[in-house]
């Protein structure tokens, strides 16, 4: 378990810049997708159902002018940051490990 911050600014202005923590790795993560899952509801509101594929969900990914996270290291002691590119990969490899 590794506390992980995830940063999001959805647009060029800085008042729209956010944080989340969460416990884990994973639950950041899952946190990107419910983010997206989100803008999809707001996007479709008449819509029962949402389904998406990855590649839907990297190119929301793309558009947002930042995400990024920062995640402890036990062994230093401090952050590490990780940008989009870093953050997709984790993606993929979670919902693989789902599918």
């Amino acid at each position: 378990m590794s506390h992980t911050i995830l940063l999001v600014q959805p647009n060029s202005r800085p008042d729209t810049r956010t944080y989340s923590d969460y416990e884990s790795l994973n639950e950041c993560l899952e946190g990107i997708c419910k983010i997206y899952e989100e803008h999809l509801k707001r996007q479709n509101p008449d819509c029962p159902s949402i389904t998406y594929d990855i590649s839907q969900l990297f190119d929301f990914i793309d558009q947002l002018t930042d995400l990024s996270c920062l995640v402890f290291q036990k062994n230093t002691g401090s952050y590490s940051p990780h940008n989009k590119e870093w953050l997709k990969e984790k993606v993929y490899i979670l919902l693989r490990k789902q599918a």
